[in-house]
Parts: C-alpha cells; structure tokens; sequence
C-alpha cells in the first residue's frame, strides 16, 4: 500500500470572501497534493477534495478547523475516499 488516499470535505460557516480557497490552494501546494477547492452556492461551504499521502491529507484536514484569518469555520464534513487521479491544484469556478 502507497498510503493514497482522497479527501472529501465541506467547509461550513464564514469561508467565503476571506480568502478561504486561496488559503487551500496555498496548504495544498506546500503539503503537495493534488485536487481541487470551491466555493458552493448559499454563500456558507467550501468544497475541497484533495488527494495525496494519507499524513498530509491529515494535516490539511486539521487546517481547515480554522482556515484563514477572518474565517469562522462551524463544521467541517469530511470522508475518505479512493483517490480519483487529479493532477495538480485548483481553484474551480
């Protein structure tokens, strides 16, 4: 086993328009994973699947508990997953 997996998770609370997903793309950058971050709509949840080395995936879960300056985060939904193959880390629309 290669210790890859794929996380899958909803941020909910103040996490739009205070730079949450430029947050995630940075975290995600350091920690090399691959994967995606979005703002959903209702203005309250973002989205992030993110996959790569089971530890790093960990320590970005434990990072979106607070998120960036400025987010309240009240929940945090997350489940694992077989890793889908992304490449690279964006920020969809």
């Amino acid at each position: 086993m290669n210790g890859q997996a794929r996380l899958v998770a909803k941020v909910h609370g103040r996490v739009q328009r205070v730079g949450f997903r430029a947050f995630v793309l940075q975290e995600a950058g350091r920690l090399d994973l691959a994967g995606y971050v979005r703002n959903l709509a209702g203005g309250r949840v973002v989205e992030v699947e993110a996959e790569g080395e089971r530890e790093r995936l960990e320590e970005l879960l434990k990072l979106l508990y607070t998120g960036p300056l400025g987010a309240i985060v009240e929940r945090v939904e997350a489940e694992w997953a077989a890793p889908a193959g992304y490449r690279g880390f964006d920020v969809k629309f």
